[in-house]
């Protein structure tokens, strides 16, 4: 982990913030939460419109 340090004119230090390296893992796990999701709504919405697509048929 880098730190990024700024010093001021009476030389203390303070510490701004510490860089974390990316956690692949949690990134992998959302990406496929997403697409598992996208996936989902396009299916429910293809189903729904054969559905229409069967009422507008029978009528």
């Amino acid at each position: 982990m880098s730190r990024t340090y700024h010093h001021r004119k009476d030389r203390q230090i303070r510490v701004r913030g510490i860089r974390r390296k990316t956690d692949i893992r949690r990134l992998a796990r959302a990406l496929i939460e997403l697409e598992y999701s996208r996936a989902k709504t396009e299916a429910e919405a293809e189903a729904e419109h054969k559905a229409v697509k069967r009422k507008k048929g029978k009528a």
